[in-house]
């Protein structure tokens, strides 16, 4: 076997993981890994508006606000306008939507995170710069993503 072809089947090991792990979070609770993340996001923020949800998320204003829409219709949050300040409209989870986080697995990143900390710090760094170039080698250096490990649709400039 060639040396990048093991390099091409790490790649193809992680997309399947990350493939295999959304539907897995669709299959047990009906959501994807952008909306379980904003579901989480709204029970976590002071104020759960749309704009700090995208913030916390680090997912584009329309991305989220399409993202709300859906929820809201499949009556998983509801929105409302701030007491505060009646510009601000505030996201909050109805029954089924708390329903919603206890079924869902922990999130794939939450796993890799917790094994990522346990490196030294020079692995740590050695990982990021071979990411970043396999990025660049595969010319999506410029492609807008998120640190969320999942599949579908990404924001592109």
């Amino acid at each position: 076997m060639k040396d990048y072809e093991e390099l091409f089947i790490a790649l193809r090991r992680i997309t399947r993981a990350i493939d295999l792990h959304s539907k897995k979070l669709q299959r047990e609770a009906g959501l994807t890994t952008s909306q379980l993340l904003l579901l989480e996001a709204a029970v976590k923020l002071d104020i759960p508006s749309p704009t700090n949800i995208a913030k916390e998320v680090l997912l584009s204003q329309a991305t989220v606000t399409n993202l709300i829409d859906r929820m809201e219709r499949n009556e998983l949050i509801l929105r409302h306008k701030s007491k505060e300040d009646k510009r601000v409209v505030e996201i909050f989870l109805t029954e089924k939507g708390k329903q919603m986080i206890e079924l869902a697995p922990e999130p794939l990143q939450a796993g890799f995170l917790r094994e990522y900390r346990k490196l030294e710090r020079w692995e740590q760094h050695q990982l990021i710069g071979s990411m970043q170039r396999i990025a660049v080698l595969m010319d999506a250096e410029d492609i807008d993503a998120s640190p969320i490990l999942t599949t579908g649709e990404l924001d592109t400039p």
